[in-house]
């Protein structure tokens, strides 16, 4: 492998990681542009379990901001533990750890949540998107 190509990997693997971690800052900030535009437009997969599963990204964004875009919600997503495969030049998979804390301001009541993000990426005229992202929980604590 070429220098070259060692670093295209690298900035790769990088952009990669950064589109994750905008994704999981937009969710906690509620910034709804931010969340759209971190998946590819037109058919796609979102599976997120009991929540749902969607085709394209639009009808998602739209659950999410009916149910967490209010002052009562607060959400911190962390996810950590990267495992990103680059399969082509232009397509990656990669295995996320999730710890996700949630508040209700108004009646205290709080769910912890782990679980596990399998992620296919393409790279789309320059830039990383999400094509598809499935959650398993494995884990939940409410009080």
């Amino acid at each position: 492998m070429s220098i070259e190509q060692r670093i295209a990997r690298l900035e790769a693997l990088a952009a990669i990681s950064q589109l994750k971690h905008r994704y999981f800052n937009a969710c906690d900030l509620k910034e709804v542009e931010a969340i759209r535009d971190c998946f590819a437009e037109g058919e796609i997969t979102i599976d997120y379990g009991p929540v749902g599963t969607f085709q394209e990204r639009d009808s998602f964004v739209a659950l999410y901001q009916s149910m967490a875009c209010n002052e009562r919600v607060i959400d911190l997503h962390h996810g950590a533990n990267p495992e990103i495969e680059l399969v082509a030049e232009d397509e990656a998979e990669a295995r996320w750890a999730l710890y996700y804390f949630n508040l209700d301001a108004e009646t205290g009541a709080t769910r912890q949540l782990g679980g596990v993000y399998q992620d296919r990426y393409r790279c789309i005229d320059g830039r990383w998107k999400i094509v598809e992202t499935v959650f398993r929980a494995h884990s939940m604590v409410e009080r």
